[in-house]
């Protein structure tokens, strides 16, 4: 998508060999952090929590003008931990175990929805498939968050939907049991967006394992365009 991409590891961060005030993105990848020891993504956002100055590093990133952050899987259930130190990110949900007991690796839709997500810029309305891989996506509001704000507000992202296009809590189309098929978070300014789905796994075409006849024709696949979106905001 145009940007120059560096790999960034905890230990360097918290050795100071680098800074995230170096950066004007930060992608938190999915994957098994910490070897999911304590909840998935729970040991890596207390890493960050009960470090002074990591904390101050990761709120002094979020709280920069210009900036942009990406949480996807585990990077999603970590960032949600953080939300104290994202601005505009109170009302969201932590992720818990899925609603079958188990881990869940399928191609599923979903459908992107209008929100200031800086992400998803023109992309409103697209239903899309993407691969999922998790075993602990549901959103939980039963002791943090607020749904109801969130949908009000227009900060619900991306929802799973069946093969009508409706958002969905029914299994298999909804893999992980999360209410009204919520997948994808935002803040108010667009400018912090988790999602469970795995959009990094489907940028190019030929990684879609089906698609209807003659579209993705080319090299690009669906979820392109939301890290060209990125690079556009960027400037």
């Amino acid at each position: 998508a145009g940007f120059e991409c560096v790999d960034v590891h905890m230990t360097d961060l918290s050795a100071g060999r680098t800074s995230l005030a170096q950066f004007a993105g930060l992608a938190v990848c999915g994957g098994f952090s910490y070897g999911d020891v304590l909840g998935a993504g729970t040991g890596w956002a207390k890493s960050i929590l009960y470090n002074e100055r990591l904390k101050e590093m990761f709120a002094a990133f979020f709280a920069r003008p210009g900036t942009f952050t990406l949480g996807v899987c585990n990077g999603c259930q970590m960032l949600t931990q953080l939300k104290e130190i994202i601005p505009g990110a109170h009302d969201w949900p932590l992720f818990a175990r899925n609603a079958s007991e188990q881990f869940e690796a399928r191609y599923v839709t979903v459908e992107v929805l209008r929100s200031p997500s800086i992400f998803f810029k023109d992309m409103a309305g697209s239903l899309l498939p993407i691969p999922s891989s998790h075993g602990e996506g549901r959103a939980d509001f039963s002791a943090t968050g607020a749904r109801d704000a969130l949908e009000r507000n227009g900060l619900v992202a991306m929802r799973f939907v069946d093969n009508f296009g409706t958002a969905t809590e029914r299994y298999p189309f909804n893999p992980n049991g999360s209410p009204g098929g919520i997948t994808g978070l935002t803040t108010p300014d667009g400018r912090v967006t988790v999602m469970m789905p795995h959009p990094e796994r489907l940028f190019r075409a030929v990684q879609m394992s089906y698609r209807p006849h003659g579209t993705f024709a080319g090299e690009e696949g669906p979820w392109l365009r939301m890290f060209q979106n990125a690079r556009a905001y960027v400037g």
